[in-house]
């Protein structure tokens, strides 16, 4: 019996294009649908600024012999209109080109084709990701048809919790939670009914799956790791040991991220013989930022392979995540040949062989987080060692791996 399957996300990433090639290998995959599909090799990106050419090649996806079908003007004005200046198109949940517009307008576009979808290739599931779901899921159940929701990140209701606590606890970060503490009653019941339609969840870690709610528990549950990316290079740690002991961290520069609790873990700390390194994605003022802790690295966002020679220059990275669903950068940075110090809410427990690939801290401890970069700083000569084990340990989990274990998964519940 055919086991064709309709797999949609808006925007496309590492992990949607990991399981577009593991269906597409296996002969499952009918149809891939996105907002914007780029061909690398169309010329008209030749007359494009680079930095603009390659946010556009962020949207190109595996050559497949299967179609790729695409909804684009909604995520094309997306992507235009703050360039111009229109900046309250694509403010949160209300802009007519938001976010959450583009995700529901291709979400109803795609659902409208099901049926014809389901004469013309015998489809007997659709997998569709959080907060792009729910019209394709709905027309699904019509059609008789398996859902298979993919949930990148905690489901709401534990995501909500943890940073509305947060919010209490740390008042002055709290404009850097983002939507997390804004999001609409009508978005968050959007959520809940996706679940409520899924046969089948799949999560990146055990935070996630944790995070499902009770009624919800008796759903064929797939936990399927992220992949790293390939150790390309050796590190150099020549003369590392003569300079201050450089701690990254790379996020959106917010609390959801445990932003706080790294600032004042440095503080805390205070010791010159330390660098914190801090990539990312501003959530307020810099003078926020400088003022809750003088004397930081900033570096701003930049291209893959630059961030991953970012990693190259730091010796430790520091993640201490309130709410997460898997963070890759962990994994980039293990195969940068950087240790951790992570919170078990960052979805990356399994990453930690403690004392040899980083640490694990509670959450909220700033005290915690303070005493590991200490121990860093006490035993330097160990970083080397642990930066080849951590590299050895990222290596074990593939892209291949990560989407061909959710399409034997998917194929087993199907049969």
């Amino acid at each position: 019996m055919s086991q064709k399957i309709v797999l949609q996300h808006p925007t496309g990433n590492a992990n949607v294009r990991a399981v577009v090639n593991g269906l597409s290998r296996t002969g499952m995959l009918a149809e891939f649908n996105t907002t914007v599909a780029v061909n690398p090799k169309a010329r008209w990106l030749k007359f494009l600024p680079e930095r603009i050419s390659r946010e556009w090649l962020r949207r190109a996806f595996p050559e497949t012999s299967e179609p790729i079908w695409t909804h684009p003007f909604r995520e094309s004005a997306r992507m235009i209109l703050p360039r111009l200046g229109f900046n309250r198109f694509v403010q949160h949940e209300t802009g007519w080109a938001s976010v959450d517009a583009v995700y529901r307008d291709m979400d109803r576009a795609a659902a409208r084709r099901l049926s014809q979808l389901v004469d013309l290739h015998q489809i007997r599931a659709v997998y569709a990701y959080e907060d792009g779901a729910l019209a394709m899921f709905t027309r699904a159940k019509e059609l008789g048809l398996t859902c298979i929701y993919d949930l990148p990140i905690a489901f709401w209701e534990t995501g909500r919790r943890l940073m509305m606590e947060e919010a209490d606890r740390l008042p002055e970060w709290a404009s850097t939670l983002g939507g997390g503490i804004r999001d609409s009653a009508a978005k968050l019941e959007r959520k809940t009914r996706e679940l409520e339609l899924a046969d089948v969840v799949i999560g990146p870690g055990t935070f996630v799956m944790d995070s499902l709610p009770g009624w919800a528990r008796g759903k064929r549950q797939v936990m399927a790791p992220f992949g790293s990316p390939v150790v390309s290079r050796e590190r150099n740690r020549k003369d590392q040991a003569n300079r201050p002991l450089r701690v990254l961290f790379v996020g959106s520069m917010g609390q959801r991220k445990g932003l706080a609790d790294l600032f004042k873990g440095m503080r805390l700390l205070n010791r010159s013989d330390v660098e914190l390194v801090v990539m990312g994605s501003l959530q307020a003022p810099m003078d926020f930022y400088q003022r809750e802790l003088p004397g930081f690295t900033y570096e701003s966002g930049r291209p893959h392979e630059q961030v991953l020679q970012l990693m190259q220059s730091c010796d430790v990275l520091c993640l201490p995540s309130i709410v997460e669903g898997r963070a890759l950068v962990m994994q980039e940075a293990m195969s940068q040949g950087l240790p951790l110090i992570i919170t078990p809410n960052t979805g990356g427990a399994d990453l930690i062989r403690e004392g040899e690939t980083g640490f694990l801290v509670p959450i909220r401890s700033p005290e915690a987080i303070a005493a590991k970069i200490n121990w860093f700083l006490e035993h330097r000569s160990a970083i080397p060692i642990m930066g080849e084990l951590a590299q050895e340990h990222a290596a074990r989990y593939s892209w291949e791996r990560y989407g061909t274990q959710i399409v034997e998964s998917i194929t087993e519940f199907m049969q």
